[in-house]
């Protein structure tokens, strides 16, 4: 039997913002259901959730969680990428409000055998859909130093990116690694210590390309003046700072999104003390103007 409990981040803020009026809302990464149920609770009959995510397990835990309201909602296994070909089978062309929570839950963190945190001993998957794709383990054994180190600066901002891929390089030419741990363990070896683990970055960098998750947010986003309805609301919680960036310029780029948040909104200290994974949480949030208002 799956156990599944993470505390949804920001809940009556992302109410605040998502929610205007009845209609049909999306939840692009409802995981165990949280913030679904939440949402569910504060509409009337007439409206509808549709609850996407990669992760099948994530998926049966929703279905148990969202049960009174199964009515009313359509849980569909898919990267949320594909908003628009999940949404067309189901007879909807526009929604009222899209919720995109990004980043990697506490329970999957907690699943040793999903290989994404560095302080569990398991293998080096880190895929959110285990169904298919490269694993972390294929990447730090067919990428070149030079590769490594362009990841690692790249997408984990790591200071130390040259040292760590060249250790990476040095050690698998004498056997693999195959482990979070033991990875992990070398990382910590080359990288001098600091606030957070040295291994933080590495695993956090390694978890955005297996899942392609600035590509996936990307093809997305650009996606919203065409499904959200004048008026409808977009809401991100992002936990980094290449997400929030990326989130940020689009909001301000685009000519269909007027910003509902100029600047972030970041979670109270009582639910940071109560939830520790709050902490990093920022909200950005978004509203679809009409054709002839644009952002004039």
């Amino acid at each position: 039997m799956t156990v599944f409990f993470h505390e949804p981040v920001m809940v009556e803020e992302v109410c605040h913002f998502l929610l205007r009026g009845e209609g049909v809302y999306v939840d692009a990464t409802v995981g165990g259901g949280g913030h679904a149920r939440a949402i569910l609770e504060r509409l009337g009959p007439s409206s509808m959730l549709v609850g996407i995510d990669r992760d099948r397990e994530a998926l049966d835990v929703a279905r148990k969680t969202l049960a009174p309201f199964a009515s009313r909602v359509r849980l569909v296994h898919e990267r949320f990428s594909r908003l628009r070909d999940v949404l067309a089978p189901l007879g909807v062309q526009k929604v009222r409000g899209i919720l995109f929570d990004l980043g990697v839950s506490s329970w999957q963190l907690e699943r040793s055998e999903r290989g994404f945190s560095f302080r569990r001993e398991g293998p080096l998957d880190m895929r959110m859909d285990t169904s298919w794709g490269k694993t972390a383990f294929d990447l730090l054994h067919t990428l070149s130093e030079d590769e490594l180190a362009e990841l690692f600066f790249r997408f984990g901002e790591e200071q130390y990116a040259r040292r760590i891929a060249r250790a990476i390089v040095r050690y698998r030419r004498k056997k693999p690694i195959a482990t979070t741990t033991e990875l992990s363990e070398l990382v910590a070896r080359v990288a001098p210590r600091r606030k957070i683990h040295p291994a933080t970055r590495v695993f956090l960098a390694l978890r955005i390309v297996v899942n392609d998750e600035l590509g996936e947010l990307e093809r997305a986003l650009t996606q919203l003046p065409e499904l959200l309805e004048e008026g409808g609301r977009v809401v991100v919680l992002s936990y980094h700072s290449l997400e929030d960036r990326l989130v940020k310029r689009h909001f301000r780029q685009s000519s269909s999104l007027r910003e509902v948040t100029r600047k972030p909104v970041f979670p109270s200290p009582e639910e940071v003390q109560r939830n520790p994974r709050a902490r990093s949480a920022r909200l950005r949030a978004a509203e679809r103007v009409s054709f002839l208002e644009g952002k004039a």
